[in-house]
């Protein structure tokens, strides 16, 4: 699949204000500063569809963008550190888990997990949360070009070693560099094939 057409459509903090759920929906998170804003821009080929920064905690609402007019692509708060008071970050948690739990045409999530780090706590928990909510998601690894390819091989044993400690095998998962687009073309094909599947 390519991506042709990429509009934002709207922001807001009610997943019950959010655009009809009438086309497939696929949601990215992520720790503040995983990378998921330049990830979003390369998929649609878009310097600034999605707003890069350096300070974490910069998405702070529900973003919604229209693709090729047929499928919406969302782009959530970041959960973890992030810069603002923490009667905020309260704010955040009920804001992502209640789109979670209660949209009904979410396919997918993404969680986005920097490639350069050891496995973190808070991704960990966020992910076994999902999978007792039985909600499908997809390990996205960031920022795979900061790395030789022995380190990332290296970190993504790691990964899989720690998760199977608790899941009986490692969900998939697909390393991605927004810098050299890699990981482009088996993201949007795996997105591809769920909407012609269903």
């Amino acid at each position: 699949m390519e991506i042709k057409e990429a509009s934002f459509l709207m922001s807001n903090s009610d997943h019950r204000k959010c655009p009809e759920a009438n086309l497939h929906e696929y949601a990215f998170i992520g720790r503040s500063n995983v990378g998921k804003s330049s990830l979003i821009n390369m998929l649609c080929g878009r310097k600034s569809l999605a707003k890069t920064s350096s300070t974490p905690g910069k998405t702070q609402l529900i973003n919604h963008f229209l693709i090729n007019k047929e499928w919406y692509l969302v782009d959530l708060p970041g959960y973890g550190y992030a810069k603002v008071p923490k009667s905020m970050r309260g704010a955040f948690h009920k804001t992502i888990t209640s789109y979670i739990l209660n949209r009904d045409n979410l396919v997918c999530m993404f969680v986005l997990i920097d490639a350069r780090h050891t496995p973190q706590k808070i991704d960990l928990e966020f992910m076994e949360w999902l999978g007792i909510s039985q909600i499908p998601f997809v390990i996205v690894f960031t920022k795979a070009d900061k790395l030789r390819a022995n380190e990332l091989e290296k970190n993504l044993k790691k990964y899989k070693e720690e998760m199977l400690k608790s899941w009986e095998e490692m969900p998939q998962y697909i390393v991605t560099s927004s810098s050299d687009r890699r990981g482009k073309q088996e993201l949007l094909d795996f997105i591809d094939g769920l909407n012609t599947s269903s």
